[in-house]
């Protein structure tokens, strides 16, 4: 099965798209992974949406084509091949393969049916969507819509800034001398008050015209994508440091004991199994002898039991030996 995570994140990203279904009019959002699709349709008064697994694909495959005798991948490869086209906003007719969309409501359902043709067998299929719940809405159409108006909102800043310093450069030039030679290209000095009234009292009233129409641009489209794939991102990176900070909360908790075998350590090599001091000297680390071997019996010829059970880096110690002659450095003059 493959992972619903990936499913979840695949559909987000991806763009309402308007498609027509009969006489009716949807924005829908269709995702197939190799064993398993997620469809979401809305009229703008309501969401329904259907997930399916592979198992259940093949049971409703079977009831609707009792004549068909094929395999649950044969079934849903025929499915996406004929249904993901045209629940993308796609024309009909695609690779040469046919296909027919009806709609039924029942109550508060929606069924949308399937027709083609698999090996020259009528083939049927039905989407039975349910209404989706109110946090999937949220998720799929609210949240990214606000987002979108937000970037739309920082675009207008932008160019209103770029705009009042068009203006600045032009009055620069015009105190300077320079002089407009086409009349035609003369605009007046723009005013971001003057404009935003003029917009909500002749722009917008055309807007609320097509407000009932089911349509989603394809420049609307590329920017729901855009910010819907950041957000995705920006989780998985919160995701992904939230999870390397409970990693390395959760390593400290072994430093003490490191400290304690350490300082263990250290005290077995200083007991009377290890070797002295001068020998420390001149061998940087200790190395264990097996009692086995010849030359590790006590005055008692008695097997003497190895105390340091591993290699232990030493400290050099200092050895008593006679201190080096100074160099002879060569006196005219005097007695040496």
């Amino acid at each position: 099965m493959e992972d619903a995570g990936f499913g979840e994140a695949a559909v987000s990203e991806q763009s309402w798209v308007p498609v027509q279904v009969e006489d009716s009019e949807f924005l829908a959002k269709a995702w197939f992974g190799n064993t398993q699709y997620r469809v979401l349709l809305s009229d703008l008064n309501c969401v329904w949406e259907e997930e399916m697994q592979a198992d259940a694909i093949g049971d409703r495959a079977q009831e609707l084509n009792k004549r068909l005798r094929a395999s649950v991948q044969a079934f849903f490869s025929h499915l996406r091949r004929v249904a993901q086209p045209r629940l993308s906003g796609q024309p009909g007719h695609q690779d040469g393969v046919e296909a027919h969309l009806s709609l039924l409501r029942h109550d508060d359902r929606l069924t949308v049916r399937l027709k083609s043709e698999l090996a020259g067998v009528p083939f049927h299929w039905e989407f039975r969507l349910r209404p989706a719940p109110i946090n999937v809405v949220c998720k799929q159409l609210v949240r990214p819509l606000l987002a979108i108006t937000q970037v739309l909102q920082r675009q207008v800043q932008e160019l209103t800034g770029l705009l009042v310093r068009k203006d600045a450069e032009i009055l620069d030039y015009k105190e300077n001398g320079a002089v407009l030679t086409r009349g035609r290209l003369l605009t007046d000095v723009f005013d971001e008050d003057r404009y935003r009234q003029n917009f909500f009292s002749q722009t917008l009233p055309q807007v609320r015209a097509v407000q009932e129409s089911v349509c989603f641009s394809p420049e609307l489209q590329e920017l729901y994508a855009a910010v819907s794939s950041q957000g995705g991102r920006h989780k998985r990176r919160r995701s992904s440091s939230t999870h390397d900070t409970h990693e390395q909360d959760a390593t400290p908790a072994q430093t003490p004991a490191t400290g304690h075998n350490t300082h263990t350590q250290r005290e077995g090599a200083s007991g009377p199994g290890c070797q002295s001091g001068s020998d420390q000297s001149l061998t940087p680390s200790l190395e264990v002898q097996n009692p086995e071997e010849p030359g590790s019996q006590g005055a008692s010829g008695e097997p003497q039991k190895a105390e340091c059970e591993q290699t232990v880096p030493q400290m050099p110690v200092p050895v008593d030996r006679p201190a080096p002659r100074p160099k002879k450095k060569k006196a005219v003059g005097l007695f040496r």
